[in-house]
């Protein structure tokens, strides 16, 4: 039977839409809808960032960790459904101040775990620090840069993902 983190589970319960509010308010968010575009017209990448405030109870109690969740989003945004299979994933679960990054077979079998996971501490530490809005833009510009040196522009971009962060 699986030990209930009563700290983590308080922390969920308290974090709710104003904690969402405060951290990425409207032009935060615009900036990092700008951010994907700015990043997308240097590669043929897919780019999607989404924010959960908290997990529900029910995943609370069953231990869901923000990695399982994430790879749950991947799935059911679709991420997976680009073209050459380059899109990735930007998940933020705001109550562990935790960052996930999955990516698509086409670009993960090029770049080493250790590089997603070194984008993703960059934006923990900004987090951990209140600077919300810096850390996503440049956890965004260290993927863009890893999307344009293993799918560059070709001058036929298409934008097959929306580059406005969801909001869970």
């Amino acid at each position: 039977m699986k030990k209930l983190n009563f700290q983590r589970i308080a922390k969920h319960l308290l974090t709710g839409t104003s904690s969402l509010r405060k951290a990425f308010p409207p032009l935060s968010l615009h900036a990092i809808e700008s951010a994907i575009k700015e990043s997308e017209a240097a590669h043929q990448g897919q780019i999607r960032f989404v924010i959960e405030c908290a997990l529900d109870s029910a995943a609370l109690f069953a231990g869901q960790t923000a990695r399982a969740r994430a790879i749950e989003v991947f799935a059911q945004l679709g991420v997976w459904d680009t073209e050459h299979n380059n899109g990735v994933l930007i998940y933020v679960l705001l109550a562990d101040r935790d960052v996930e990054i999955v990516a698509d077979r086409g670009i993960d079998r090029q770049t080493p775990t250790d590089t997603w996971r070194q984008i993703c501490h960059v934006m923990e530490a900004a987090f951990k620090q209140a600077h919300y809005e810096d850390g996503a833009v440049k956890g965004i510009q260290a993927v863009g840069q890893h999307l344009s040196t293993h799918y560059p522009a070709n001058g036929e971009n298409k934008n097959e993902l929306p580059d406005k962060p969801v909001i869970l």
